[in-house]
This record gives C-alpha cells, structure tokens and sequence, in this order.
C-alpha cells in the first residue's frame, strides 16, 4: 500500500474540513505516494521518536501533534529541531499528522478521552460545523454515580497514568456527576462548560490567571496536562490494524513507546 491509501481512509474518519483554521494537519514531511509498510502511532514528534522509528523500520509516523507548527527559518542542522527534519528525509520516513480534526472526529481524541473516565449519555461540548453537518470540540457527560472532587481527580491520576495534576477548585469535598473534558489547552472553553452543567471541567494547559477566573465563575477543573491526549497512540494503531484487515493492507503498525511529556514531578 501507498502512504495516500492510509491518509484518505483516515480523512473519511476525521475530514479535513473539521480541522481548526489554519491548523498545520496533514503531509508534514516525505512523500504520500511512497510505498508503506511500517507504520507508527505517536503523539508527538520529538528526536528520540524519530529514533525509534528507524530503530525500529518504520516508513510512516502517523502523529496527533504537527511536527512543523512553524515553518523553518533555515535549514541549519545545528538547530536540533533541523536535525530531525533531516534524519527523517535521510530515512525515507513520511510524517503526517491529525491534530484538531482527529480531537473533533465522531469517535476520535474526546470521545476515546470521555470513555476512558467513563461518562454516559455522552454529547459536544463546543459545537461547530453547521445544522447540515455538525461537529464538536470536547464532550460532556454523566457519571453512573456521583463522586466528590477530589475523589474524581484521584482517579484521574490512575486513568490517566500519571503522578500528579492540577486541581482548580474551591471546594474539593462538593459531590459532583456532570463532567465535562477536552484534550490538549482548553481552557478558554471553562464558560461553554459551566453553561452546559458540567460539575467538573478536565483540560490541560490551564493559565494562571484563567484559573483566577474558574475560581470566581465556581467551576471545579481538573489539568492533568496536555500528554493525556498519548491515548490516541493505542486508539490509532488499532483503527489501521481493523483498516488493514478490511482493505488488505500489507502494513504492520507500531505504537509508539517514548515518553513524550516534558514535565516530571518530583
């Protein structure tokens, strides 16, 4: 199979057209109509990504995060962003990535994120799109029973596989069932959350002073940190394993390994 066979397959999942404007998604680096093999899931691109990848014989990396949010101003391979840009083309690897269009997608980013803390009745949170075609950033729904803040914000530590997060909250010990979460930074969408009932609000990236306001509006908001959004590197590469069998795609696919998320706490 070609590069393009996956890319489109994947586009019918999660079009283009739902991707925030002027997000970077698609062919980053490398050639689409080249002929695949191995493939690899990841979150980011990062140099000890792209070794693993050769390490391993991958021709693809198939990423949630642009590699290229910002176009080079040269191509000065002292610059370690450089560096990796040329270890990929000098491995004939193609880099592509689905960034808001896979955060958006009907069973994508939210809703792998919304199974995995196990809210019902699920819906969006930030609806888009139109009445003819309708889309939404983020999910909000119910959990089977109600817990307390803190209660929940220990188990996010345990469902997200991690050792510490933030909790924005003026009462830890208020019991709650309505939650709502979106991936990666968003907390400027704190408003649409309280506005649809969420007791809590679950996103990453949460501003000093935006936290200042959730306070004041009395929202309660987990920040596990942007990394959580790595539950696409499973959810990913078992799509194009189901997609390989129907479409008898000759690929074996990879799961990232790395550890992208640059914050360890001590």
């Amino acid at each position: 199979m070609k590069g393009i066979d996956l890319t489109t397959r994947f586009e019918q999942f999660a079009p283009r057209s739902i991707a925030v404007e002027h997000d970077p998604i698609g062919i980053q680096i490398g050639d689409l109509n080249r002929d695949v093999h191995r493939v690899m899931t990841t979150l980011d691109v990062r140099p000890e990504v792209v070794d693993e990848a050769v390490a391993n014989n991958v021709d693809f990396i198939f990423a949630h995060h642009p590699v290229m949010f910002r176009p080079a101003k040269n191509l000065d391979l002292t610059n370690p962003q450089n560096a990796m840009y040329a270890k990929i083309i000098q491995n004939n690897i193609t880099v592509y990535a689905a960034h808001t269009n896979l955060d958006d997608a009907e069973g994508g980013m939210n809703d792998w994120l919304a199974a995995a803390i196990g809210i019902n009745d699920v819906e969006g949170l930030v609806d888009l799109g139109s009445a003819e075609h309708p889309f939404a950033m983020g999910r909000i729904g119910n959990l089977s029973q109600p817990t307390t803040v803190a209660a929940f914000a220990e188990r996010c530590k345990d469902i997200f596989n991690i050792h510490g997060l933030r909790l924005v909250s003026n009462h830890p010990d208020q019991s709650i069932q309505r939650i709502a979460i979106l991936g990666g930074d968003g907390g400027k969408f704190y408003p649409t959350a309280l506005a649809k009932g969420a007791d809590v609000y679950i996103t990453g990236d949460v501003y000093y002073h935006t936290g200042h306001d959730m306070l004041s509006a009395g929202i309660n908001v987990i920040d596990p940190g942007h990394n959580i959004e790595k539950i696409c590197i499973p959810h990913l590469a078992s799509l194009f394993r189901k997609w390989a069998d129907e479409n008898q795609w000759a690929i074996t696919v990879l799961e990232s390994k790395v550890n992208t998320d640059p914050y360890t706490f001590i």
